[in-house]
């Protein structure tokens, strides 16, 4: 399926709020992890039904993160959202893994949605994965398109107790994991730029088809980064500034920090996309600048046979009176003019760096 554009073809003439899944279905199977903390204490276990997960009598106390791993059981999507009270259309966009990031914020939660981008594969593709977010008071739902993710470190926290992680809301978990995929961001884009650097002495050195090649699929990257990431500045500062109770006026703090972040991200994707048309710009000069040599040689080769050629044209000629035709050494000699005629044009250029 293409990455820039989703085919949405299935749901047209749909009711609005009808779960159909759009998008490349990415595991065999949807998992539940269930990871309960407070400030004493933290349990992780995978759940096999919504009804192990029991409700707290005091949402402040405990902290509940669902994680649910596939999009396509959109069974257990209708299930999560009939037990959590989520909106229909909030169910719907869950399920399409087309959406840009966004913040919504109802009445009983907070809606987001981000891009986890991944920089691996044949050739260094950028692959984007959905993540959604519900933020309610003591509890954070969010979907992933597939198991495995980059959030292991946010884990190890909650289990070994480290940071504020453990005595802070769900608000500060969603912050957690949102500022995880901003900094993976900068990964990304460090290993980016360290092909550029290469891209650009190979280009210096010997420019080649094969490079230019690759710096057009760079580019197209560069365009693919750019539509995950850019919405994101706009969700971020949505979210640092929404006045809604389920965030909290710390956490509206942090979020301002990863407002800069991704500021910051687009600034450097926005450089990226100008050296990679600098680098364009640089194979199309060094790709002339050989031909200029080519050129060079054969017209100073060219420049050197033009008397020589004279001398011979010279004496080809069939006519019978001509003085040096009669002498013994008339062979030898014309060959001796030419000769010189061309050592002394070789040191010539050479004495004027022209060669």
């Amino acid at each position: 399926m293409p990455r820039f554009i989703k085919s949405i073809s299935k749901k047209a003439g749909t009711a609005p709020g009808t779960l159909i899944h759009i998008g490349e279905r990415k595991s065999d199977r949807a998992k539940i992890t269930l990871i309960e903390y407070g400030a004493d204490r933290a349990d992780r276990r995978v759940i096999s039904s919504l009804e192990e997960i029991e409700t707290p009598s005091h949402p402040s106390q405990m902290i509940r993160w669902i994680n649910v791993d596939g999009l396509h059981d959109t069974s257990l999507i209708e299930a999560i959202g009939k037990r959590f009270d989520i909106h229909p259309l909030t169910l719907e966009d869950i399920v399409n893994a087309g959406q840009r990031p966004k913040a919504e914020d109802f009445d009983t939660y907070i809606y987001a949605v981000i891009k986890m981008l991944h920089y691996q594969g044949e050739g260094a593709v950028i692959t984007s994965e959905q993540v959604s977010l519900i933020i309610r008071d003591g509890l954070l739902i969010s979907f992933q398109e597939q198991e495995g993710d980059i959030f292991d470190p946010i884990r190890e926290r909650i289990e070994k107790g480290s940071g504020r992680i453990r005595h802070s809301g769900s608000d500060y978990l969603a912050y957690c994991l949102i500022d995880t995929v901003v900094d993976h961001y900068y990964q990304i884009l460090e290993t980016f730029g360290e092909e550029l650097e290469l891209l650009e002495e190979a280009l210096i050195e010997n420019p080649k088809p094969e490079i230019l090649h690759r710096v057009h699929e760079l580019k197209r990257e560069t365009i693919y980064l750019r539509k995950q990431i850019w919405p994101l500045r706009e969700t971020i500062n949505n979210l640092s500034r929404n006045e809604s109770k389920f965030i909290s006026e710390p956490t509206r703090l942090f979020m301002r920090d990863i407002h800069d972040h991704t500021v910051q991200v687009i600034e450097i994707i926005e450089s990226y996309r100008d050296i990679l048309t600098g680098l364009i710009d640089l194979y199309m000069s060094g790709i002339s600048n050989k031909m200029n040599e080519v050129m060079k040689v054969l017209t100073i080769i060219a420049t050197i046979f033009i008397p020589v050629t004279f001398v011979a044209g010279v004496y080809g000629m069939n006519f019978k009176y001509m003085p040096e035709l009669d002498w013994p050494w008339g062979y030898a000699g014309a060959w001796g003019v030419m000769v010189c005629i061309a050592v002394v044009m070789v040191f010539y250029f050479k004495k004027k760096n022209w060669w």
